[in-house]
């Protein structure tokens, strides 16, 4: 067994990237030894072979592909936003927000984006200032999908119209993919829309433009999470899976991959609202 004093230099020469690694929960020390013997380990793009590789908490470790946080005060949790919730951690009108959920928590935790108080579903909460910002930014454009109950039937014909593109009063937009789910009903419509503006209300306000007001709306995805089978007001940590899906984007949108310096057809200042949909 390693001593305490063989474990870790000077903070400038970092830790033994197996025991970061078995910190983080991808496994245990000596599988994680084995993992890096194996080459599935690369540091900062670079496959790394050697036991005594010495990384820090900021360096990009990813397995078999998978990026993995190594700084363990980092802390990620889905909830599914109730309605009648704001997006909020602290709403001056004295509001339902969202502080009942994060009160037992000691990390200080706050909402990737904002659903407003009518839509329920997917909303990110975390500590990670850095990734919020890459989640959020209009620019990297991470899409999201909706499953809304409209009413009214909705033709085929107007679910073109929705992909073609519609005005609204701050502009042109257009959902990347919409299908009606199960059968249109005379009164009622069940549709899925996915696009990836930030624009305020934007799914209620299409919808509304194409003359099918929404009666009730879920985020079900939020770029690579799914809500599955979260009851609404239950959270949960994210798996080490969709983390490193998360982490992915991150590292990609640092590379300069996901940004996108030319303004989107749906943000044509190149700017978006982070408000609520």
């Amino acid at each position: 067994m390693e001593s305490p004093e063989h474990d870790q230099d000077p903070v400038s020469e970092g830790v033994r990237l197996q025991k970061l690694m078995a910190a983080a929960g991808v496994a245990s020390r000596r599988v994680s030894e084995n993992l890096i013997a194996a080459g599935r380990v690369t540091v900062n793009g670079v496959v790394i072979t050697e036991l005594g590789r010495r990384v820090s908490e900021t360096d990009a470790v990813s397995v078999d592909g998978t990026p993995i946080q190594l700084d363990t005060t980092r802390r990620y949790l889905m909830l599914n936003k109730p309605v009648g919730v704001v997006s909020s951690l602290s709403d001056e009108r004295g509001r339902s927000d969202l502080s009942r959920f994060v009160a037992k928590f000691e990390e200080r935790l706050f909402n990737v984006g904002r659903l407003d108080a009518q839509t329920s579903g997917l909303l990110l909460l975390t500590n990670d200032g850095e990734l919020a910002h890459i989640l959020a930014h209009p620019s990297f454009g991470v899409m999201k999908t909706y499953v809304a109950k409209t009413r009214g039937r909705i033709t085929p014909q107007t679910v073109a119209k929705l992909r073609a593109g519609v005005e609204l009063d701050d502009g042109p937009i257009a959902v990347d993919s919409a299908r009606i789910v199960g059968e249109a009903g005379a009164r009622e419509t069940i549709i899925e829309v996915t696009l990836h503006s930030g624009r305020n209300r934007i799914v209620r306000r299409m919808l509304e433009e194409v003359g099918h007001p929404v009666i009730d709306l879920v985020r079900r995805q939020f770029g690579p999470l799914h809500l599955g089978n979260l009851a609404p007001g239950e959270l949960r940590d994210l798996t080490k899976v969709e983390l490193g899906q998360l982490l992915a984007i991150a590292r990609e949108a640092a590379d300069g991959v996901a940004a996108d310096p030319v303004a989107r057809p749906d943000d044509p200042n190149g700017k978006g609202s982070h408000r609520g949909r």
